[in-house]
């Protein structure tokens, strides 16, 4: 009978910054440490990261580490959830794209969805790659290289990807097999030559969220002024670089 928690002993890092898709976060850790992990949340800083549904705050979370303090030789395995912000942070810092990069020198599993590959992209991991992704990233991961893939899951050595929250159901028992292997998954079969087209239109999960927006509140409106207005003040006091003489 296999082990209900065969992720007993394994170490996971959860590699996520403001604004992750809640879903993409929360499911899967919970189906982690359901199956025996130990899961680090792990950030450009400390404190509680917010998460997001599509385009609404949600939920946060408490980070364990950051990118500069943890080390990607101390994990078993890598999940980097996405969202439309989340990876956009995470692959403008240098310290998480090394922190990225750790785990494809050792070849240990990465898996992500979503906007996540976004992170691999510009750490310079998807040249000749198969895997898929949120299908708005599509010519992105595609120009960084790699072969795309319309389809729920993707597998490819060491590297799992899925679409995104649509395809959660079958993202995650994948992601616990790839933690679970002890060798790298052969990769999905290509169908025909090259990547799959662009789509014609955004998912449809995508319009029914925001055919609701609510408005925003008085004290949003005032956060987001006073947010401006404190940018403009730092701009304003930082001191001027000399133009040469």
């Amino acid at each position: 009978m296999p082990s209900r928690r065969p992720l007993r002993g394994r170490r996971i890092a959860v590699v996520a910054a403001d604004g992750f898709e809640a879903a993409e976060l929360f499911v899967p850790l919970r189906a982690l440490k359901r199956a025996g992990a130990t899961v680090d949340v792990v950030s450009l800083r400390r404190g509680r990261i917010r998460g997001m549904n599509l385009h609404l705050p949600a939920r946060r979370i408490g980070v364990d580490t950051t990118v500069g303090e943890a080390d990607p030789g101390e994990y078993d395995g890598l999940l980097l959830p996405g969202g439309f912000i989340n990876p956009d942070l995470l692959r403008q810092s240098a310290a998480a794209r090394e922190f990225v990069r750790g785990f494809a020198a050792g070849n240990r599993p990465v898996v992500t969805l979503c906007h996540g590959p976004w992170v691999l992209a510009s750490a310079g991991l998807l040249e000749g790659r198969t895997l898929t992704s949120w299908p708005g990233i599509r010519d992105d991961v595609v120009n960084a290289g790699a072969t795309w893939l319309d389809q729920e899951v993707v597998r490819d050595g060491n590297l799992t990807t899925s679409r995104g929250p649509q395809d959660l159901a079958a993202f995650v028992p994948a992601m616990l097999e790839a933690f679970a292997g002890t060798t790298p998954a052969p990769a999905t079969p290509v169908r025909g030559s090259g990547s799959d087209p662009q789509r014609d239109a955004p998912p449809g999960v995508a319009f029914a969220a925001l055919r609701w927006s609510p408005k925003p509140s008085l004290a949003a409106v005032v956060g987001v002024g006073l947010a401006l207005a404190g940018g403009r003040a730092w701009r304003d006091s930082a001191p001027r670089r000399r133009g040469p003489r």
